[in-house]
């Protein structure tokens, strides 16, 4: 019976989740028609612009990738039940520590990223520890300290960049061009899609073993559930609260100095790019499961490439994009949305059962 109700389960959650999905589109479809001279022309770029061309096609992938790492990273510490927004200022800060220490200090290739990928989590993972330990000794709400800490790494890390770090010769605000032995090759030829996307695979079998077979995995999830029971069964749940923290923060440090080791030939970032705060709608679509992480990645990557072509080539404005997600999030994140459906699988199954 317990297996039997975690399979209704699994395919109780992909029905909402496509339901919400075909809504979207629905209601979209709607607006289109009223707003639109040119309807049919939008909808076809909306949902087939990410498939217009190889390059295109390389930009949802390139976008994926960034997104995998920021919901992952969200994804592990809301499962404790923290409400840490950490990861947007982790990911801008690991970003611009990996460029310092890609042109400060000279390394063989292979170990010249790693070590800038590395301290970039590292990076991440100061970031949002430190909201968790202002709130398990002073009680202070790790959402609001978390997002304050986000300008106070912006503007430290951006302070660097911008004068230790600044070449006087490039015609914008950037740092000098980052050497060749630390940055990410590019694999697909006609796009920009790099090395990277070995890593954020690795990255989500790390987290999906981590969470769903091992005891610190177990105890996290166990926390975010009700942590006053898993106090009582022996958890130590303060510790728990932490190493979330730090787990979730290193995986969007290492996102944000694939990013730009990957992506950029300067750091030249100067506003954060709110990939950590897309990682929440990522990790809400994903139901804070690792392993579906990916493909909510992909969605939006998707809808987002789309919205961009629809908004080049016709009339419609790519602000469709956010009724699209709003709808989608609103119905995923419903605890009663289709609950009549999921009583009527496991009635279902317990008549079978019987």
């Amino acid at each position: 019976m317990k297996r039997g109700r975690l399979g209704i389960e699994t395919r109780f959650e992909m029905l909402r989740f496509t339901s919400a999905v075909l809504i979207a589109i629905l209601l979209s479809f709607a607006i289109i028609l009223l707003v639109s001279k040119e309807p049919v022309s939008a909808l076809r770029n909306l949902f087939l612009g990410g498939l217009s061309s190889w390059r295109r096609f390389g930009n949802v992938i390139e976008l994926t990738i960034t997104l995998t790492f920021t919901g992952l990273a969200v994804s592990v510490m809301f499962s404790a039940d923290q409400f840490n927004m950490g990861a947007e200022g982790g990911f801008y800060a690991a970003g611009a520590v990996a460029a310092m220490v890609a042109l400060a200090v000279p390394l063989p290739p292979v170990i010249h990223p790693a070590a800038a990928i590395v301290l970039g989590g590292l990076t991440g993972s100061v970031v949002c520890l430190i909201p968790a330990l202002l709130k398990q000794k002073w009680g202070a709400s790790e959402l609001v300290s978390s997002l304050m800490l986000n300008y106070v790494f912006f503007y430290f890390t951006r302070y660097f960049c911008n004068n230790v770090f600044k070449d006087p010769d490039s015609g914008y605000v950037s740092t000098y061009l980052l050497p060749v032995t630390a940055k990410l090759p590019r694999i697909l030829a006609g796009t920009r899609v790099h090395a990277g996307i070995f890593i954020v695979v690795v990255m989500v079998i790390l987290t999906v073993v981590f969470i769903r077979r091992t005891t610190w995995g177990y105890a996290l999830i166990q926390t975010g559930r009700n942590p006053v029971f898993a106090a009582y069964s022996g958890i130590n749940t303060p510790v728990v609260l932490l190493y979330s923290q730090i787990i979730g923060g290193f995986i969007a440090g290492v996102g944000g100095s694939v990013e730009v080791l990957g992506m950029y030939d300067r750091f030249q970032w100067q506003n954060m790019p709110g990939y950590g705060f897309d990682g929440i709608i990522v990790a809400i679509l994903a139901k804070n499961k690792p392993q579906y992480v990916p493909l909510a990645a992909f969605l939006l990557s998707y809808i987002r490439i789309g919205a961009d072509r629809m908004s080049s080539a016709t009339d419609v404005p790519s602000e469709m994009i956010a009724i699209i997600q709003g709808i989608i999030i609103m119905l995923a994140a419903a605890q009663a949305f289709m609950s009549g459906r999921r009583q009527k699988m496991l009635m279902k199954e317990v008549r079978a059962d019987g």
